[in-house]
């Protein structure tokens, strides 16, 4: 069935590179944002299953942005994906309750991420 996919990240390339991976996996996106403060208005109309989120965005990083969505809704499901690659945006992402963090150069693990919430979603 796949899952209901939110995409933020503020490179028009990137986004559609995300969204043509998630589609080839028998996801559905729901919905794009460029931009933190976008992400968290289109959480709050779609009710998407995961949100793929980027860090660096320019008008709200996605550390913010995802700290806003938490605190609406403790159970929203926040997939890092990111060039960054430092511990401390990894030990972030985990302290705020994000469910992944990936590196943008490898699509199978966002694959293999997803996957296994799918997996539990239907549990």
């Amino acid at each position: 069935m796949g899952m209901r996919v939110l995409v933020v990240d503020d490179s028009g390339f990137m986004r559609k590179r995300i969204v043509a991976e998630l589609n080839s996996w028998g996801h559905s996106v729901v919905g794009e944002a460029k931009g933190g403060e976008e992400a968290v208005e289109l959480y709050r109309a779609l009710k998407p299953d995961v949100v793929t989120m980027d860090i660096t965005m320019r008008d709200k990083d996605g550390m913010t942005a995802a700290r806003e969505i938490l605190l609406e809704d403790p159970m929203a499901k926040i997939v890092f994906l990111t060039i960054l690659q430092g511990e401390k945006y990894k030990a972030e992402a985990r302290k705020l309750g994000a469910v992944g963090f990936v590196n943008k150069s490898d699509p199978l693990s966002l694959a293999e991420a997803i996957e296994q919430m799918e997996q539990h979603k239907k549990k």
